[in-house]
């Protein structure tokens, strides 16, 4: 159960269940390290420093053996409930475990998304102020986007990228109107790929954020890189 009392403030879910089998690595992607922390330990540290997050609910696989060895499961901000096959099954364990007494607002973040700045954070948690919907960070599509042929590395067209943008999180919601999005796409076998997308299926339109694009999720070995070096920056 949540170790927090206060009724204000917001709780954080950092889904953390999964394998990372594109890592090519022989440990799950957020235990890997970037200095003397892991990928998981950075993305909590970067939502615990804030002053509007009461707590840190971390959803594990049944077997996960790294995180208690870990000095942040020490810290009594940090909670951890058993995670589920998806993504979504383990953001309502972290849910179910919250009692709306405690806050009316969940964040969401991704256990190998380890450069979240101060400055994106904050203005995340802004639209508690004035939002009913809640939103997510994200970053404006520059590139040229392609759609291919169905299971084919072959251009079919090319796709406008005015109005598209790349989802980031951390991504912000009522509590709930989370849960309630959540289980019923998961009741009606809808794809659910970040919790916004939740929010969509049940027919409301999530606030867009502009955060920085360095916000990079670490998920093929070339990103530990990059991230290392944003984190170098960061810490200058």
């Amino acid at each position: 159960m949540m170790k927090t009392v206060s009724t204000t403030g917001i709780i954080a879910v950092v889904p953390a269940a999964g394998i990372g089998s594109r890592m090519q690595s022989s440990c799950p992607k957020q235990y890997l390290s970037i200095g003397s922390k892991t990928l998981l330990e950075h993305s909590i540290a970067a939502l615990i420093d804030h002053p509007a997050i009461l707590g840190v609910i971390v959803a594990l696989h049944p077997e996960d053996g790294r995180f208690q060895q870990l000095p942040i499961a020490r810290d009594p901000r940090v909670s951890t409930v058993i995670g589920g096959t998806t993504r979504a099954e383990s953001v309502l364990a972290g849910l179910a475990v919250i009692d709306p007494l405690v806050t009316q607002w969940v964040l969401v973040h991704d256990a190998a998304r380890p450069c979240l700045v101060p400055q994106d954070l904050e203005r995340l948690v802004e639209l508690t102020t004035h939002s009913t919907v809640g939103g997510l960070l994200a970053t404006p599509v520059k590139d040229t986007m392609k759609r291919a042929f169905a299971a084919e590395q072959r251009v079919q067209r090319s796709v406008e990228r005015t109005d598209l943008w790349h989802a980031l999180t951390p991504q912000l919601f009522p509590l709930s109107l989370l849960k309630q999005c959540l289980q019923q796409a998961l009741e009606q076998g809808k794809e659910i790929t970040d919790e916004a997308s939740a929010l969509e299926l049940g027919g409301y339109q999530p606030i867009l954020v502009e955060g920085r694009s360095d916000n990079l999720k670490v998920t093929r070995p070339e990103d530990l890189a990059l991230a290392e070096f944003y984190l170098s920056q960061k810490n200058q």
